[in-house]
C-alpha cells in the first residue's frame, strides 16, 4: 500500500504508548491513510478527569471499560471492587494513566478504543477512487 501525502484536513487525536505494539499499529494505520495525528502521550501527559468522562462517553463506555486490569496500580486500588463509582474509577485513571487502555483515538467519524487495532480501518478517511 503507498502511503498519501500526510494531511491535516482530517483531524485525528491519538492516546499512545509508543512501547506498546497495539498503539503503534493504530499509529501506522492512520499515517498509511494520509493522516498525521496529534499524538497525545499520556503517560506524560495525562488525560484530566473530564476529559476521561468526554471520551468514554463518546465511545458508549464506562469508566471501567477504560480500565486496563492487568497494571499493578489496579490492585494496589482494589479497582475491582465493584462498590466503586464511575467518578472514583475516572478519579483513579487520571491519577495512574498507566491504567488507561489503549489506543483510544478521536476522529472525524468517530472516537474508538482501538483493540484490536484493526479497528481504526472504522474510522480512518474514507479512501478517494
Amino acid at each position: 500500500m503507498t502511503a498519501r501525502t500526510p494531511t491535516t484536513d482530517y483531524p485525528m487525536t491519538i492516546y499512545h504508548k509508543p512501547n506498546c505494539s497495539t498503539s503503534r499499529n493504530v499509529l501506522g494505520l492512520i499515517r498509511e491513510s494520509g493522516v498525521e495525528p496529534e499524538i497525545v502521550l499520556y503517560l506524560e501527559t495525562p488525560p484530566s478527569k473530564k476529559k476521561l468522562r468526554e471520551l468514554a462517553k463518546a465511545m458508549g463506555l464506562g469508566a471501567r471499560d477504560l480500565l486496563r486490569a492487568k497494571e499493578a496500580p489496579y490492585e494496589e486500588l482494589q479497582l475491582a471492587d465493584e462498590k466503586l463509582s464511575e467518578d472514583q474509577l475516572f478519579e483513579a485513571i487520571a491519577s495512574h494513566p498507566i491504567l488507561l487502555q489503549r489506543p483510544i483515538v478521536v476522529s472525524p467519524r468517530g472516537t474508538l478504543m482501538c483493540r484490536p487495532w484493526q479497528r481504526v480501518e472504522e474510522i480512518l478517511p474514507a479512501k478517494k477512487s
